[in-house]
């Protein structure tokens, strides 16, 4: 829902702001992928960053995340920019953190293709830190009957976003330890593994929580985590533990918000939370909200 406010100066410079994020984005991704003669992501960084660059990598159809994410930030980038958005509220606290996280976007493609593997690690924790106060916000600011326009390109963008790169920069993270750490580690790979999936489980059932259980952070984040099972199941280095482990945050992860998503659509009434669902496995009605 669009709310009627004074123009600002820079109502107009956030505009504008969030278009050449976008473009500095775009380009940034179009040069990523290979085209101009250039390496693709995969092959950049002595391969550390492909599939088998570590045992947290997921397969690679699991990156076909990116064109969704993508399309949706463009989708954004349009709509925000038209008029009747400039002075609207949600977009005055959300359009410079969109456009940081594009920029962070962007910037870690560049650090892939001309720095070091450890600065795309500290990008890509800013980009993750930068989404996460972004959906936070989003979250914080989202009217009741915000609209659906609203809804999908500023919640679900943002959080396909956010829960694609949570689980991104565990496997970047990952590259980059296994390029520095002693040989000898790899005979824990295993338990070390599925020790920060589990890390990965919680970080993704707070972020559920944080955010009144919204479902796109939990099916990038287990899309991901689904797709790495497949990595690990049939490619190198392989471990048939942590493809488990993995499938079972998956679960873990999605299945709350999930529930409590179609149970909010058969009972828009309940104020349902996660503690509902225990009396309500248990055959007891759900309490009404006061």
């Amino acid at each position: 829902m669009n709310v009627e406010a004074p123009w600002r100066g820079n109502d107009l410079a956030r505009q504008i702001v969030v278009l050449s994020a976008l473009s500095f984005m775009i380009i940034a991704a179009v040069i990523g992928a290979g085209a101009f003669g250039n390496t693709a992501v995969e092959d950049q960084q002595d391969g550390a960053l492909s599939t088998n660059g570590s045992y947290l990598a997921p397969a690679g159809p699991a990156f076909s995340i990116w064109s969704v994410i993508y399309l949706g930030l463009i989708a954004y980038a349009i709509w925000q920019a038209l008029p009747r958005q400039r002075t609207n509220p949600r977009q005055r606290a959300l359009g410079w953190l969109i456009a940081l996280t594009m920029a962070l976007n962007g910037l870690w493609l560049v650090a892939a293709r001309f720095g070091t593997l450890f600065l795309t690690v500290v990008v890509i924790v800013l980009l993750l830190a930068a989404l996460g106060w972004t959906f936070r916000v989003a979250v914080l600011t989202r009217e009741p009957r915000g609209g659906v326009v609203d809804s999908i390109l500023i919640d679900g963008v943002t959080g396909l976003h956010l829960g694609w790169v949570t689980l991104a920069t565990v496997a970047n993270t990952a590259a980059w330890l296994t390029t520095v750490a002693p040989s000898s580690w790899e005979k824990a790979a295993d338990a070390i593994g599925i020790g920060v999936l589990v890390v990965v489980g919680l970080i993704g059932l707070a972020i559920a929580w944080k955010s009144s259980w919204r479902l796109t952070p939990a099916l990038a984040l287990a899309w991901g985590l689904s797709w790495l099972a497949v990595e690990r199941f049939g490619g190198e280095p392989r471990s048939t533990g942590i493809g488990v482990m993995a499938i079972i945050v998956a679960a873990f992860v999605l299945l709350p918000s999930a529930v409590i998503r179609i149970l909010r659509l058969l009972r828009p009434s309940v104020d349902w939370r996660l503690s509902n669902l225990v009396p309500l496995m248990a055959g007891c009605s759900p309490a009404n909200p006061p």
